[in-house]
């Protein structure tokens, strides 16, 4: 699979606190990738943001706040979810980053548990869920869990496997007025 296009709903969960419930946010929106190492995540709810990674630079772009940030694409993905889905067909890139291993299955799905080998980073662990019988084209699911406890179930609809993809849509343009920090 070198492209895809889909659908996502994001539901982040908090850990309750003392004498606080768990807290949840869901996001939803589209995403698109062509591999190696260009993605798109539009988030449309309940707040527009654009992640965009073009193969040398990482965008973020928060429309409420008119605000974009560029990073280096290498330095800023490092072993995060979004370089284990830019890189999966490489996999002697995601193991110098992941320690790989089949879950057991579960909802209907197939599971990889990808363990960042950098325990100092942000995550624990990542979970990729794919349609049963189909890991090359159905990635269905990502459970993130990361070093505070916060857990992210991204759940992806109506993909489409190596769907025409233009390069421009992988090329960011700062909307005019725009702050723009580089780090």
């Amino acid at each position: 699979m070198k492209s895809g296009r889909a659908d996502f709903t994001q539901v982040v969960t908090a850990p309750a606190k003392e004498g606080q419930a768990a807290r949840t946010k869901t996001s939803s929106g589209t995403f698109e990738f062509a591999r190696p190492n260009r993605f798109k995540f539009i988030y449309k709810k309940p707040f527009e943001q654009s992640i965009v990674a073009d193969g040398q630079t990482l965008w973020l772009y928060d429309v409420d706040l008119n605000q974009v940030t560029a990073r280096k694409q290498a330095q800023a993905l490092g072993a995060t979810p979004a370089a284990l889905i830019a890189s999966a067909p490489d996999l002697k890139a995601l193991r110098a980053e992941f320690t790989l291993a089949d879950a057991p299955d579960k909802d209907g799905m197939e599971w990889v548990l990808a363990t960042p080998k950098n325990t100092d980073g942000q995550l624990q662990s990542i979970r990729v869920g794919f349609k049963a019988g189909d890991k090359s084209a159905g990635l269905a699911a990502l459970e993130i869990l990361d070093s505070f406890g916060q857990k992210s179930v991204l759940t992806f609809g109506a993909f489409q496997v190596n769907a025409a993809m233009n390069a421009a849509s992988f090329q960011f343009q700062p909307p005019k007025g725009a702050d723009v920090i580089r780090q």
